[in-house]
């Protein structure tokens, strides 16, 4: 049985993660970490979790945690691991860390895009980028540090990343135009995602600054072994879970549908949790909902000369905490979809 601990056990993403947990069948959850909530019952703050879930909050002392756990989650704000992770505790455990403090390579671009200082760049060539379907054989027993995939760079790369690897599309014309529910903005009180505020409206944010941008630049740069840059707009619709990226790139000479089509069948076809689905069918987030699934579809634009890919996924488990327990299974040798393969919820 694994032990796992999980530091921000009370956020959106970290509920996820004990829900997932609760149900694996090769997992114990032995903390569930929380500053906010230390000392309360967790079942207190997630009534969902009564009589599922009821041992006490216990707080951040990961180095603790380490001498107990297997595997360590950690669901915190930027910045925040960096600051408390120490060698003697990557010595003891392995962790899997939902920020985005080791996802960038370059300490000088993580630095400028998230107005931090980084504490632990030493580490940062060690982490293993987990987007699973595409780098699960750099995962393995001795991976001591995953950094987790954001949710919209996950919607957004793999939704392009086999026409970009296969030199389909010119990758300096991709857009990427993505729309999030609100869930995504995490937990904390702000009056920008207060009911009234969000309900019968929807607004682009991060407008040329988005965090995520370096990191999808970044993974499809790696794709088409080059630097590149793109536009990324993120929206904000009045629902609470969900991912939908709309993406465009001019097509490059000799390139038509069938063609694409294959390259994506044959990307795709034996990945438990992409379905690329079938002509003339569109990803939509509801049936991605409260699952591990991220939807696939594409179209090609004669009259521009242009590919537009959709893609959808559940923002806080395929973008999430969903992704973190596959890297888990990856790194423990499961299978895949151990405790992940929950079928979508659609009302």
């Amino acid at each position: 049985m694994i032990k796992a601990g999980i530091i921000g056990a009370t956020g959106y993403a970290g509920n996820e993660l004990v829900r997932i947990l609760t149900n694996h069948p090769e997992t114990q959850i032995i903390w569930y970490g929380s500053k906010s909530y230390e000392g309360q019952n967790y079942s207190d703050v997630y009534r969902n979790m009564t009589e599922i879930a009821d041992d006490t909050c216990k707080g951040d002392n990961i180095e603790e945690l380490a001498k107990q756990a297997d595997v360590i989650f950690t669901a915190t704000p930027q910045g925040y691991l960096a600051q408390i992770l120490t060698d003697s505790v990557l010595e003891n455990t392995k962790i899997i860390d939902l920020s985005a403090d080791f996802r960038l390579k370059d300490v000088g671009i993580y630095e400028q895009w998230y107005k931090i200082q980084h504490k632990r760049p030493d580490l940062i060539d060690e982490a293993v980028y987990g987007l699973c379907e595409i780098n699960r054989d750099k995962i393995n027993q001795n991976t001591r540090l995953i950094a987790n995939p954001g949710c919209y760079t996950t919607t957004a790369i793999m939704g392009l990343y086999p026409a970009v690897k296969e030199g389909l599309i010119d990758p300096d014309t991709i857009i990427v135009d993505a729309k999030s529910g609100t869930s995504g903005a995490g937990r904390g009180a702000k009056t920008a995602n207060l009911f009234c505020e969000v309900n019968e409206s929807i607004k682009a944010y991060g407008i040329g600054n988005h965090r995520h941008t370096p990191e999808i630049e970044e993974q499809l740069g790696y794709a088409c072994g080059r630097d590149i840059k793109i536009i990324f707009t993120p929206h904000l619709v009045p629902m609470q879970r969900g991912i939908l990226a709309t993406s465009y790139a001019k097509l490059t000479p000799g390139t038509d549908e069938a063609k694409i089509r294959r390259v994506y069948e044959q990307y795709y076809k034996n990945e438990k949790f992409v379905r690329l689905l079938e002509e003339g069918v569109f990803p939509e987030t509801r049936f991605t909902k409260c699952s591990n699934y991220l939807d696939i579809n594409f179209k090609t634009e004669p009259r521009t000369g242009r590919l537009i890919v959709v893609s959808a996924l559940d923002n806080l488990i395929k973008g999430a905490a969903g992704q973190a327990v596959q890297n888990m299974n990856i790194l423990f040798g499961l299978p895949e979809s151990t405790g992940l393969e929950t079928v979508p919820v659609i009302v």
